[in-house]
């Protein structure tokens, strides 16, 4: 079985074990650290490593060279919740040039209040976990917000391919 320790409760996963069950689990923080944890489960399913998976090794590899901005990364409203420390979409953000105001918070989740923000040039609003649209968040930001794929945004395996073009050009 595949968890994710951020995703499965520890009670559950721990249930699991205790049948007997064994339990792959992830907990990328980093764009890095997923490729390689799809990287070791996969040559542990199937011996071989997929060819989108070093087709998104290759995209990734390179480092952001451009100007950066600041960013808001909600994902959750009712209460406000944003993106803080340690997660794999601050790492995606940071890989195209946004940096996460949130990222040095003692939370991975903080919640907040858009009337009192740290200084920020865009708010980043992903269609997942919190469906935010164009007229359903952006309207409670001073700053720009953009729409994006919480897909691309979130999800680590085949869609990291895609995701740093999809991202840069949506939040261009």
């Amino acid at each position: 079985m595949i968890a994710n320790a951020e995703e499965n409760r520890a009670v559950d996963v721990d249930a699991l074990r205790a049948l007997g069950i064994d339990v792959w689990m992830t907990s990328p923080t980093t764009v890095d650290e997923a490729l390689d944890q799809l990287d070791e489960l996969l040559v542990a399913i199937t011996a071989d490593v997929p060819q989108w998976l070093r087709d998104a090794r290759a995209v990734w590899s390179t480092p952001y060279s451009g100007s950066r901005r600041r960013a808001v990364v909600p994902i959750w409203r009712r209460p406000w919740m944003a993106l803080g420390r340690d997660t794999f979409a601050g790492d995606v953000l940071s890989r195209i040039g946004v940096d996460n105001v949130f990222a040095e918070s003692g939370e991975r989740y903080p919640r907040f209040d858009p009337e009192t923000l740290p200084p920020y040039d865009v708010a980043v609003l992903p269609d997942e976990p919190y469906a935010f649209a164009p007229d359903d968040g952006p309207e409670a930001f001073q700053q720009p917000a953009k729409c994006v794929s919480g897909r691309h945004l979130t999800w680590y395996g085949p869609s990291l391919v895609e995701a740093r073009s999809v991202l840069s050009g949506q939040l261009a």
